[in-house]
């Protein structure tokens, strides 16, 4: 595993990352859509049956009241490292069928929140100061969707996914969890760097 650790505290407080398959079966790669359908039934009910992230409870807290209950952070917590298991399965960076418990080999970690030395005001902007992140966020998906389908037939044809498209979707998973982190579950005040690293 290669998460940069925070140990000096110079590191931005979301960390992801997934180990590097050495071989890939191929018959579940050529069904993936279809194998993956169950799990994305789940995520779905979850997500889109309004139990998703927990932004507006957040926001309402941090704003009047400066606290930002661990349950929920825990919540949004686990919600999101499910998200990115269940990715990862779709991108094809991991063969694991995703657990909704388990972290696997898709190891994503955000630094709890100290509602304290959070800025009781930045919540209300926070999504709309992301609007560049959610621009070169388009591109980056863009790039991932065409490098993923290049990958389906390396791992058809080699049983490989080529090592630096896979850094390259991790990556831009990396910066997409930064920027969820910020906008969304509302756990650091640290706006997140333009990189894939």
């Amino acid at each position: 595993m290669a998460i940069a650790t925070k140990a000096d505290g110079t590191g931005y407080p979301v960390r992801f990352d997934v180990d590097y398959p050495e071989r890939q079966n191929r018959l579940t790669t050529f069904f993936r859509l279809f194998c993956a359908i169950p799990i994305f039934i789940v995520v779905a009910t979850i997500v889109r049956g309004g139990a998703g992230i927990l932004f507006f409870p957040v926001l309402l807290m941090l704003l009047f009241r400066r606290k930002y209950p661990a349950w929920w952070f825990d919540w949004n917590l686990e919600l999101t490292k499910f998200e990115a298991r269940t990715g990862a399965y779709l991108l094809l960076l991991r063969d694991e069928y995703p657990s909704t418990d388990e972290e696997q080999a898709v190891h994503l970690e955000i630094d709890a929140p100290d509602a304290g030395t959070l800025n009781r005001w930045l919540p209300l902007v926070k999504w709309l100061l992301a609007i560049p992140h959610y621009i070169v966020l388009i591109f980056l998906g863009i790039a991932v969707l065409v490098v993923t389908i290049i990958a389906w037939f390396a791992i058809l044809f080699t049983g490989r996914y080529p090592r630096g498209m896979h850094a390259f979707v991790v990556g831009v998973g990396r910066w997409e969890y930064r920027v969820v982190a910020y906008a969304f579950i509302l756990s650091t005040d640290k706006y997140p760097p333009f990189s894939l690293s």
